[in-house]
């Protein structure tokens, strides 16, 4: 019997990705072991969004191979990759639209006749309702939805996995209705923007998708993914009432980038900060405990001081529970990456700077929830003699407990200790 071993990267659609191969190999009767070094196919699901990933990455396909291991590389790396990588022994590439695709590539390259085109070939593949073996017990993660409309002139995503194409909607309710009925507590939706959800057509369907989802009985709270605030604008007051829903987590992510009209322009971005802030604000009248995660970019090509402070004094006002920072690196084949580059040195400054202000937000937002009672549902194992939870508005609490029954229950807990990052807790008695 064949033995598989996975590596995952990046993103929960990569991770979803991964679990729906995984359960289609198992469903084909092979071997799914955790030791690399037993394997007779090393498969590594890759990320190309930051270039320190991808050379982590491109590391460990080359210890692989100088074990003579066979290794198949998925996620988005192999289309940016077909050239350097398409000739390479022991080295085969799959699409991030040929996930379904896994055991026809392994019994091709078992047979001898794999074609780095055959499996390389862009197609609609809709992702749902496949065999998957998850880590999580009560997390399900669907995908709504592959690529992009975005024009983005830094992103490498966009030329992974292409143009929008949004899957049918009674596919995702039934992927939803199959994760809830196996005892899933969280439903994560996840795309490269939710909110354009049905936009290939010129629709905005993610509110209908949205009541379809809520609909579904049972226990469960739902996660939104990351979405883009000028498509968030084409739906606000919908998205705002459906938050209202007591089975929707009050988490908003919306990936900013920049706080300077004049970079987001030259990034193609598509709105301004008059935009954000009217979604923040909406969010936050309706929601004033809820969580808002943001992403910014430093460093953009042609950044100026002026165009940082603008940042920082975005993220000053905003507040977010959640950033994440990182350096602008030049992608290849993106427009951005043939601009005059920022330095390096005031770039990680620059980052540093950021990170050291929102790392003070944390502090004092977290103060707000010292001794705070409240009910958290417990999702993940934590370390030794601890969990991990979220109360209804996504917020992070470490549970300390004896307990070792808890996953999936909704227990009621005191705020212990407050943290930058997450709330340390007891469960009451």
């Amino acid at each position: 019997m064949l033995e598989i071993y996975f590596e995952t990267y990046g993103c929960s659609a990569n991770k979803n990705s991964s679990e729906i191969m995984k359960g289609i190999v198992k469903s084909a009767g092979l071997n799914l072991i955790e030791n690399p070094e037993r394997a007779d196919f090393v498969v590594i699901n890759s990320c190309i969004v930051k270039e320190p990933t991808e050379a982590k990455i491109k590391k460990r396909i080359n210890d692989f191979l100088k074990k003579d291991k066979k290794v198949i590389l998925a996620g988005c790396m192999p289309r940016l990759s077909e050239k350097k990588f398409a000739h390479v022994n022991n080295l085969f590439l799959i699409d991030t639209s040929q996930v379904k695709n896994i055991v026809n590539l392994i019994k091709d390259i078992q047979e001898g006749n794999y074609t780095s085109e055959k499996y390389l070939k862009k197609r609609n593949e809709v992702k749902l309702n496949s065999p998957k073996i998850s880590e999580e017990r009560i997390i399900g993660i669907t995908q709504i939805s592959e690529g992009c409309l975005g024009e983005c002139k830094y992103c490498i995503t966009k030329v992974a996995k292409g143009k929008l194409f949004s899957y049918p909607l009674e596919e995702i309710v039934k992927n939803v209705q199959r994760d809830v009925d196996s005892g899933c507590k969280e439903i994560w939706l996840t795309s490269q923007d939710c909110a354009s959800y049905g936009n290939e057509d010129g629709k905005y369907l993610f509110p209908e998708l949205l009541r379809n989802i809520i609909e579904i009985k049972g226990d469960f709270f739902i996660r939104i993914g990351m979405m883009n605030p000028n498509n968030v604008l084409k739906i606000l007051p919908e998205l705002i009432e459906l938050y209202k829903n007591t089975k929707m987590f009050k988490f908003l992510h919306i990936p900013i980038q920049s706080g300077s009209d004049k970079v987001l322009k030259e990034m193609g971005r598509n709105y301004k900060i008059a935009d954000v802030m009217k979604i923040v604000k909406e969010f936050k009248k309706n929601f004033p405990d809820g969580v808002i995660a943001t992403d910014i970019i430093v460093g953009y090509p042609g950044e100026t001081e002026r165009d940082f402070k603008e940042t920082y004094d975005l993220i000053q006002e905003i507040k977010p529970e959640i950033l994440n920072s990182s350096k602008f690196w030049p992608r290849s084949g993106t427009p951005a990456a043939r601009l005059k580059q920022v330095d390096r040195s005031i770039v990680i400054k620059r980052v540093s700077k950021l990170m050291k202000l929102h790392l003070d937000i944390c502090n004092e937002n977290q103060l707000r929830w010292k001794y705070l009672e409240t009910d958290v549902l417990i999702d993940q194992k934590g370390f030794p003699g601890t969990f991990l939870a979220r109360d209804k508005n996504y917020r992070l609490f470490g549970v300390q407990t004896t307990n070792k029954n808890l996953l999936g229950k909704v227990v009621k807990v005191k705020v212990k200790k407050v943290l930058p990052h997450y709330l340390v807790s007891e469960v009451k008695t």
